[in-house]
């Protein structure tokens, strides 16, 4: 039987890459860190925050996201969304993971090359 680490590891290494797509697309609408982390945690990845705010500084610096600071509220809070640029990553990315999946399924079934 495996044990509860080893499968936490791997699972964990899986989401890795799936959040960044996640967050990409959840940010088609500009939001801001916290209420990123509940919507993402509400549709299948958990994300502790210390995760989330250095991936959302990365997305920003490699272009991926843009963001403004709203002051208009009794605390400030910084929106993210996804920029042109994160968009057309973005759709690589899904295409390649529906590739991914299409093999994945394949060896599955047994599809033989």
């Amino acid at each position: 039987m495996v044990s509860e680490e080893i499968l936490r590891t791997h699972l964990q290494e899986l989401r890795r890459g799936t959040v960044v797509v996640a967050s990409l697309v959840a940010l088609h609408r500009p939001d801001y860190g916290y209420a990123l982390l509940q919507r993402l945690a509400a549709h299948g990845f958990p994300v502790d925050a210390n995760t989330l705010y250095p991936l959302l500084r990365r997305l920003e610096e490699q272009g991926l996201l843009t963001s403004e600071w709203n002051t208009e509220e009794s605390r400030p809070r910084k929106f993210y969304r996804t920029s042109d640029e994160g968009e057309a990553v973005l759709a690589r990315l899904l295409d390649d993971l529906a590739a991914v999946q299409t093999s994945v399924a394949g060896l599955i079934e047994g599809d033989d090359r």
